[in-house]
């Protein structure tokens, strides 16, 4: 049985650590596709594929103090992971993004995502944002999981990306949520 989530605390990754991390956030990304998450990737998706994302798209703005990668880890496996990206344009900088929340699908149903979206709420009270914003596949299973962490839908977008595995276009839903800010 596998232990509770709370002995299993959410890491954020300095570079360096990343960069140790690379060839697993490579197979998270490269199972997570797989598996049909709509994440951005379209079969036929490599592991180098999925190395070159973390590597071209997501390394530099981490390097730059403009993103912030969180991990979980079970059984030191990584199990899932989740971006802040807090690199927008000057008049946004009151908000953040939510991109790329991933659980490996061995380890899925264990809370792993709420764990990680804590701790993403947690990084951007602590940068002053006070808005998250993210985008998800219309009736995805993320849809009512964001729900139920109070993102509320700002509205749909048909025909928004390309499905992983067929040749068809799927909707996305916007949604947001409103961050207290922490005045401890």
């Amino acid at each position: 049985m596998t232990p509770p989530l709370a002995t299993h605390p959410v890491q954020c990754l300095s570079l360096q650590q990343f960069d140790n991390c690379l060839p697993q956030l490579a197979e998270l990304l490269h199972a997570c596709v797989h598996d049909g998450a709509s994440i951005g990737f379209v079969l036929p998706f490599s592991p180098d594929d999925a190395e070159g994302f973390w590597l071209k798209r997501i390394r530099p703005s981490l390097a730059a103090g403009k993103r912030v990668v969180m991990i979980a880890r079970i059984d030191h496996k990584l199990a899932g992971t989740v971006q802040l990206d807090c690199g927008l344009m000057p008049n946004q900088d009151h908000r953040a993004d939510v991109s790329k929340l991933l659980v490996h699908p061995a380890f899925r149903r264990r809370g792993i995502a709420r764990v990680l979206m804590a701790e993403l709420e947690h990084q951007a009270v602590r940068r002053d944002r006070t808005l998250l914003v993210l985008d998800t596949r219309t009736g995805d299973s993320a849809e009512p999981l964001y729900g139920s962490l109070g993102f509320e839908i700002a509205g749909v977008v048909p025909g928004f990306a390309r499905d992983p595995f067929a040749e068809k276009f799927d909707a996305t839903t916007y949604m947001f949520k409103h961050l207290k800010p922490d005045h401890s």
